[in-house]
Formats: structure tokens, C-alpha cells, sequence
């Protein structure tokens, strides 16, 4: 069970965790909670950070990051004890989880819990601080960056044999995102490939990390809300199930396009600058190429989070290809539409483009795969945008978003 920042916020709600918590164990299951900082707690500590040193040093910042969430796990604890249940919170190192030596992006390497099973056998509930690990490379504590928690959780149930329960402020996930379109509908169950690519492009309800987790060692996930007892979705595959040909209609508004150009046309220029960006830990998301002549013009977009890198890779890629120019297009978005039935139904793209282009809605870039279209869009349409897909597509209504042609 993995409680975000929202469900640990203040102490009442800490305390409802554990009531989760205790109940769970009470219906005689084997229970281990995995835990977030409270509410903005890991942003205030940044900030800190930052207040302190324009550029604090990994190391360091991983050591005061990870502090966020052994609080949250010490005080959940604590409210499990007071209401008669044993309890006992881990570090991440506590609880075996072993990373790579890469500061504040840390990739889980594998997890040993025999803290946990030991814990468990006593009968305790058992929590573990989240977005961390620890490094036999270096000997050194590492967080694990955006979606840390969620894939602490996921890694932990497939080490467990169990299947995974992730709260948070939302009842699970939605033909869009409801602040946007109020008649999103939620859906019971989505496959893991259609999850991933709604993560991938901006579904914020589970993290694109723990969605590939949970799929390379078949963990099921059941995605639901805090403050509710209604089911959320399932997270899983069932084979011989028709697939819907549109799922949901996904949308991000913070990525930065990146446009590279005189960049030589020759075998190896694409490399020079995706080595670079990789080395860099930098996730790129859409990627383009054009050719004319004896130059290329390459794309590619990136998180917020990660421009910094992705300039600092440039710079490098430079070095190889000499002094390719950069614009850097940072009032675009992204609209997808993710759907499994798409494979086998012809005219979904056609359809998308008709449905922007009547709404005036210019596209900059295109990006596709088997069951996803992406459009890369002004960013001030993007609402407009997942309005008009998410009706053109009957995705409100039950009986026919399965259907939408």
C-alpha cells in the first residue's frame, strides 16, 4: 500500500493512513505501506537547498531529500501504535533496497527485504520511506527521483509476491483529466501498455517508472483514492478482452522542445547528441528528424525538470558535431490520445487531426506508435484541445467510448 504526499499531509490524515493500515492487518492480510514526504515537504526542503547553495551537490541533497519521507514513515508508525497494532518503520536502506550510485535518479537495482519478511512473521505492519534506496557502489543513500514512491512501492510487492495498492488524492484514472473535462469517466481497468503510454505522456495518476515495474514482473496495481472506500482502476492485463479502440486523451504542459539545426547529415550525428543526453540521465519523449541537403534538423522534447541537462548535453554533442544552432520552444504541449484498439482500426488519425483542425488548433509535430498519437500543439489550446478530442471520441459516455470511430 503506497500513500502519496496528499493522503500523509497533516496529522489527521496520517492518522486515517493508519487506520487503513490496521485494518488491512486486521482482515488478517500481511500488510507493508510505503510512504511519501508530507504534502510539499520535499519541495520546502529544495527550496532550502537551494537558499543555501545555488548548486547543492548530489550527494547532499540526496542525504537531506531522503529525510522526508523516514518522518512521514516514523509518524504513520506511530499513529498505527496508538491504535493497538505493532508497527515498525524502515529507511529505504532499512529495507533492502539497493540502487546504482547515480545521485537524485537513482534506478532500482534490486531489493533485498529481510527486514520486512522478518518484520512481517512477528506480525507487524511494516512501513518503508519511499523515493529512496542505498548504493553498494558508493556506500552512499540515493533518492530516486519523480515517481520514486510509486516505484518503491511497485518493487517491493514484486519482491513480496503481492500486488500493490497506491493512494492518492484521486479515485483512480480517467478517460481525461476531470479538471479539465468534467464528464472524464473512470475507468475499472487498463492494461498495462495503454497505462504506460498514458504515464509517458502525462497522466499523472501512477509514475511511467512504476507502470514499467509493475509490467516486467507482472505486479498488479490497484490505483484509488485517500478519502474513499470505492474502487479505483485496476492496473493489469486480461487476456481476450475486447480493447477499446480510445482509452483516454492524456495532455502535458511541462515539456521544452528542443530543435537542433545544421546538425551534419551523416551516420553517428544522432548518436553524438542522444549519448550526450544520456549521459546526462535526461528522459526524452518525442524525437524528429528531418533531412535537407547536407544538414538534418533534430527534436527532440524533454521535461522541465531536465533542460538543464539536456542544454549541458548539447553543449557536449557540440563538441562532435561543431556549432549546430539551438532554439529552445517552451510555450508548446502535448495531447495524446492512448488506446489499444487502435492497432486494428484505421481512420483514428484522421479523425484527431479533423477534430483540431475545425477547432482552428495548429499542430507543430506529430509522434505515433501502435497504440498512441501524439500532437505537439500551442500550449494555450491544450485544454481546448483535450476537450474536443475526449467529446469527438464518445469518451464520456459508457456505451460508446469502446466504439468511437
Amino acid at each position: 500500500m503506497k500513500f502519496g504526499g496528499s493522503s500523509v499531509a497533516e496529522p489527521k490524515q496520517i492518522r486515517h493512513v493508519a487506520q487503513r493500515l490496521v485494518a488491512a492487518r486486521e482482515r488478517g492480510l500481511r500488510v507493508v505501506g510505503t510512504v511519501s514526504a508530507m504534502g510539499s515537504t520535499t519541495d520546502s526542503l529544495l527550496e532550502l537547498a537551494r537558499r543555501v547553495s545555488p548548486s547543492p551537490h548530489p550527494r547532499e541533497l540526496d542525504m537531506l531529500l531522503s529525510t522526508g519521507e523516514r518522518v512521514a514513515c516514523a509518524l504513520v508508525a506511530m499513529a498505527v501504535h496508538d491504535l493497538g497494532q505493532e508497527a515498525v518503520s524502515f529507511t529505504g536502506s532499512q529495507a533492502g533496497i539497493l540502487t546504482d550510485a547515480v545521485h537524485t535518479k537513482a534506478k532500482i537495482r534490486e531489493i533485498t527485504p529481510v527486514r520486512v519478511l522478518s518484520a512481517l512473521d512477528d506480525g507487524k505492519i511494516v512501513l518503508v520511506a519511499g523515493f529512496q534506496g542505498f548504493s553498494r557502489d558508493t556506500m552512499d543513500v540515493t533518492t530516486l527521483g519523480r515517481g520514486g514512491t510509486d516505484a518503491t512501492a511497485v518493487a517491493l510487492a514484486a519482491a513480496l509476491g503481492a500486488s500493490c495498492e497506491i493512494y492518492s488524492d484521486v479515485p483512480g484514472v480517467f478517460t481525461a483529466d476531470p479538471r479539465i473535462v468534467p464528464e472524464a469517466r473512470k475507468l475499472s481497468q487498463v492494461s498495462y501498455e495503454e497505462m504506460l503510454e498514458m504515464a509517458a505522456s502525462g497522466a499523472r495518476v501512477l509514475m511511467l517508472r512504476a507502470v514499467e515495474l509493475a509490467r516486467g514482473r507482472q505486479v498488479p496495481i490497484h490505483a484509488r483514492s485517500s478519502f474513499s472506500d470505492e474502487p479505483g482502476t485496476w492496473v493489469q492485463d486480461a487476456p481476450g478482452m475486447e480493447q477499446p479502440i480510445v482509452s483516454a486523451v492524456t495532455h502535458s504542459v511541462d515539456e521544452v522542445l528542443f530543435v537542433l539545426r545544421d546538425v551534419p547529415d551523416r551516420p553517428g550525428s544522432a548518436a553524438a547528441v542522444f549519448e550526450a543526453v544520456a549521459a546526462e540521465h535526461v528522459n526524452v519523449d518525442t524525437v524528429l528528424q528531418n533531412s535537407a541537403l547536407e544538414t538534418a534538423e533534430l527534436s527532440f522534447s524533454v521535461p522541465l525538470d531536465d533542460v538543464p541537462g539536456a542544454r549541458l548535453a548539447v553543449e557536449r554533442a557540440r563538441s562532435t558535431l561543431g556549432p549546430v544552432a539551438l532554439e529552445e520552444l517552451a510555450d508548446l504541449g502535448t495531447v495524446s490520445l492512448v488506446g489499444a484498439g487502435m492497432r486494428s482500426h484505421p481512420g483514428v488519425a484522421a479523425k484527431m487531426f479533423r477534430t483540431l483542425a475545425d477547432d482552428e488548433i495548429n499542430i507543430s509535430l506529430i509522434s505515433t506508435s501502435p497504440i498512441k498519437i501524439t500532437v505537439m500543439i500551442p500550449r494555450a489550446d491544450v485544454e481546448r484541445a483535450v476537450r474536443a478530442l475526449h467529446a469527438a471520441f464518445g469518451l464520456g459516455d459508457e456505451a460508446t467510448a469502446g466504439a468511437a470511430g
